[in-house]
């Protein structure tokens, strides 16, 4: 499903005319199944966040190749690229990025609007997911009126909307308290499992990696594979 295939970047650092270039990424190459989760833990600054970013497209590397569900997307142009981020990607995040003057409902159901779904169609779906991760009750609550665990359900119900293979998240649990974490974490194995989906998570948190099938270390812009 994702394949990375000796994808190396660097960043330039320093004055104009007297920049130095710094490796984030040193020839990373590894592969991840359909239906796998796949963490990369490892200290801020470790490269964690623009591997997670190349992969997604928002950065192309100076070396090397990706190829998602058979696709080499690389050498893909901005339109082209934000259109198959669309269809094939679905983002978590730390601080959930929900819309404040939205529902929990209205949160989720934003993608399809955008898409243009019709009205019927996205309610439909939209309640299907709000009792996959158990947010009945609470669809009518804005952003302000949930916990930090219910915000980070609704932003993984936004994530599943639009029917993507891949969810990618960056540190999905850390804004989050030890008992809420494992919550999250219960729900990811548990979507994983019913849907087939494909996560990549990075993180700090060894215990969130550790839910994972297969673990990657990162440090100083390289990967090593760990045994669960």
């Amino acid at each position: 499903m994702i394949e990375i295939k000796n994808v190396s970047h660097t960043f330039a650092i320093g004055k104009k005319g007297k920049e130095k270039k710094v490796p984030v990424l040193k020839d990373l190459s590894f592969d991840v199944a359909k239906g796998e989760i796949v963490s990369i833990v490892g200290k801020s600054g470790s490269g964690k966040s623009t591997l997670l970013n190349t992969i997604a497209g928002f950065m192309t590397p100076e070396f090397g190749s990706i190829v998602i569900n058979g696709q080499e997307t690389v050498s893909m142009n901005e339109v082209t690229h934000a259109q198959f981020r669309l269809e094939n990607f679905g983002f978590i995040f730390q601080n959930f990025q929900l819309m404040p003057g939205l529902t929990a409902f209205e949160n989720i159901e934003l993608p399809l609007k955008i898409k243009g779904i019709p009205s019927a169609k996205r309610k439909v779906k939209v309640k299907e997911l709000l009792q996959q991760v158990g947010l009945e009750n609470v669809s009518d609550h804005y952003p302000n009126e949930l916990s930090g665990g219910q915000q980070q359900r609704v932003s993984i119900a936004r994530a599943l909307v639009t029917n993507p293979p891949i969810l990618l998240a960056d540190e999905p649990t850390g804004s989050l308290d030890s008992e809420t974490e494992q919550d999250i974490l219960l729900l990811i194995q548990s979507l994983n499992k019913a849907l087939n989906l494909t996560f990549v998570i990075i993180t700090h948190d060894e215990e969130v990696a550790n839910i994972a099938h297969h673990k990657f270390r990162m440090h100083d812009g390289e990967l090593v594979k760990e045994v669960l």
